[in-house]
């Protein structure tokens, strides 16, 4: 597929590939900073289905972790696929921090409702 497109959509914490205006997948992240350096928690990485095995989840990751980087944010991989992108991808390594129980924490509290406490 060489019509996708991608986007960050800061709003929603992900980025974003679409076809024909459609989001066919996603990079999830939160956004951390616990008053040291920023970073942005990747935690969930998607393709539809039926939009598989055509590259797009590499793709996404590079355009989610190039501009992660370029702002000078660190890539904090949760996500089983962004953590197996990387160890393909040694470019990125300088900018990787191997997630902590604080992230882990951080991250559960973030995406549990807060009706459930």
């Amino acid at each position: 597929m060489t019509d996708a497109t991608f986007r960050h959509n800061v709003d929603r914490e992900r980025f974003e590939v679409l076809a024909d205006g459609h989001v066919i997948g996603k990079a999830a992240y939160k956004a951390y900073d616990d008053g040291g350096s920023p970073q942005r928690i990747f935690y969930h990485t998607v393709i539809n289905e039926e939009f598989g095995g055509q590259g797009l989840a590499g793709r996404l990751a590079d355009v989610a972790l190039d501009e992660t980087v370029s702002e000078g944010l660190g890539i904090v991989p949760v996500c089983p696929f962004i953590k197996k992108f990387l160890t393909k991808h040694s470019e990125y390594a300088a900018n990787v921090t191997a997630p902590t129980l604080a992230h882990l924490e951080y991250l559960n509290a973030a995406l549990v409702p807060a009706a459930r406490a």
